[in-house]
């Protein structure tokens, strides 16, 4: 079983991309990152958020990872997924 907290506690201060995932395994959300460990971290976190990515965490149930290089790395491959996803 996924346990998000302690997958959190596993991420790199790396680049990468990370795919949010629901309960059916669907990625609902894919983003970039300079450091996986700032970023993932923080829609988990109890500082104020927006509704909308309130309602997302709320669907998530595990997040990949796909490390990368730099950041402009993390930018290509982020657009690739989402090119992807939408068709």
């Amino acid at each position: 079983m996924f346990n998000i907290k302690e997958e959190l506690n596993k991420l790199p201060d790396s680049p990468g991309v990370y795919l949010m995932k629901n309960s059916d395994g669907e990625i609902i959300y894919v983003g970039k990152a300079i450091s996986l460990k700032n970023r993932v971290r923080s829609y988990f976190n109890n500082s104020s958020k927006g509704a909308k990515v309130i309602s997302m965490v709320s669907h998530v149930e595990s997040f990949e990872y796909i490390l990368v290089s730099n950041e402009v790395e993390a930018l290509v491959l982020e657009s690739n997924f989402i090119k992807e996803k939408k068709t």
